[in-house]
């Protein structure tokens, strides 16, 4: 179950605000077994020449004492248990002249535990990460294509496109992360995420918190974009972009550089991903949640902006069309800039773990594919200029000239 909590903690936030001293109470659990067990075999040693009766052995849970031929040893359930469930139960074992008998009952049914994660569940896993292992696979190679296309085409290089391809490469900076993620943490199913303490794995999670918090603040970027454009005619010069890039890309690293610093001076344990009883993590979190908020605010202020614009009787011939394709555009993206995400981030952090999962973890593994879709490969100067550059290339191969390539002119951008 930990890389569960561990999956989720790192793609989309989780947290809740306790002292930074305490551990993970499933580290605690391998820490106190292997503390108990240290003590069992040293107890072991101490019986080694005691050949009466049924020697001290460790069961991987409790340390049963040496003990003569019928005697029955109970041990109460381990007091590790309480960190996830109270209980007073006992376990029994018969020390038989064959042995130490099977034990009675079981540890799952004296002591209210699991003793496994049930195979359905497991499955529900492993269909979850192959999901967003295809998805994360898809978008990468579609976002890569799209922005290519946006850097080729001289066209096509205007203040909006920059800003959509600072966009895509936070998308294909989070899909990376995520594997270079899943390679560090989970290539092995024996990892102990509560010793695994490197600096490659450090490294891979505050680099995929750094993609992940720059992701949201340029989908912030687009909205305030978005806004302005309705809002005013005027061309953004160049410091205006400026700014947005320092919006995008400079403010993750100031929070990035001020959590590295509070977990290396305050809470330097494990590989640091796991943030449930972390109030550094907020140093995170926070910004983020209000990045959601405010692009939530700013998208409903853009309906309003359109819903006005769109009358009818205060449209002029000129720019109707112009506002049309816009609002197009713009409703078309208003599910992918944050809607489901305003809803998780104000529930607790455990709240329907499996539904979070296949909404943050499967459905956002497609958005940046999406997006690529939306904002290039269905924009129509994009295909324009794309077919443009298509039948010049047949003029200059086999002489065949299109009365569409003579004088074509593209729409400006708005």
């Amino acid at each position: 179950m930990l890389w569960l909590r561990v999956g989720l903690a790192l793609l989309f936030l989780c947290l809740a605000p306790t002292a930074s001293s305490s551990l993970h109470p499933e580290c605690e659990f391998i820490f106190q077994l292997e503390r108990d067990e240290h003590d069992c075999l040293q107890y072991m040693a101490e019986q080694a020449n005691t050949s009466e009766g049924c020697p001290p052995f460790w069961d991987a849970v409790v340390c049963w004492p040496h003990a003569l031929i019928g005697e029955t040893v109970h041990k109460a359930c381990p007091a590790v248990f309480s960190l996830f469930k109270n209980n007073t139960g006992s376990v029994s074992r018969n020390c038989t002249s064959t042995g130490w008998s099977s034990l009675f009952p079981p540890y799952h049914f004296a002591c209210s535990v699991d003793d496994d994660i049930p195979e359905t569940e497991q499955s529900y896993f492993a269909t979850v990460k192959l999901i967003y292992t295809i998805g994360y696979s898809i978008s990468l190679v579609v976002l890569a294509v799209a922005v290519l296309i946006l850097l080729l085409f001289r066209r096509l290089r205007c203040a909006r496109n920059f800003i959509h391809i600072q966009l895509f490469i936070t998308f294909i900076l989070k899909a990376v992360a995520v594997f270079i993620r899943d390679a560090t943490l989970f290539s092995s199913d024996d990892t102990n995420h509560c010793t695994l303490s490197t600096f490659a794995c450090k490294a891979s999670v505050v680099f995929c918190h750094y993609c992940v918090m720059a992701n949201f603040f340029w989908l912030l970027v687009e909205a305030l974009y978005l806004n302005s454009l309705l809002l005013s005619s005027f061309y953004h010069s160049r410091r205006c972009l400026w700014g947005f890039s320092l919006l995008g890309w400079g403010v993750p690293v100031l929070f990035i550089i001020l959590w590295i610093g509070s977990r290396l001076y305050f809470e330097d344990t494990e590989c640091w991903d796991i943030n449930e009883d972390s109030p550094y993590w907020w140093i995170i979190k926070g910004p983020i949640v209000v990045s959601i908020a405010v692009n939530f605010m700013l998208f409903m202020n853009i309906i309003r902006i359109l819903i006005q614009k769109l009358n009818p009787r205060l449209i002029q011939f000129n720019n109707s069309s112009q506002y049309r394709r816009l609002t197009k555009s713009t409703l078309l993206l208003i599910p992918l800039f944050g809607t489901h995400y305003m809803f998780f981030n104000f529930l607790p952090d455990y709240f329907s773990v499996n539904l979070r999962f296949c909404i943050e973890l499967c459905m956002g593994s497609f958005q940046g594919l999406l997006v690529a879709i939306l904002y290039c490969f269905l924009n129509q100067e994009v295909q324009k200029e794309v077919h443009m550059q298509w039948l010049r290339w047949q003029e200059r191969s086999y002489g065949v000239v299109s009365p569409a390539a003579k004088g074509s002119q593209m729409d400006t951008p708005f």
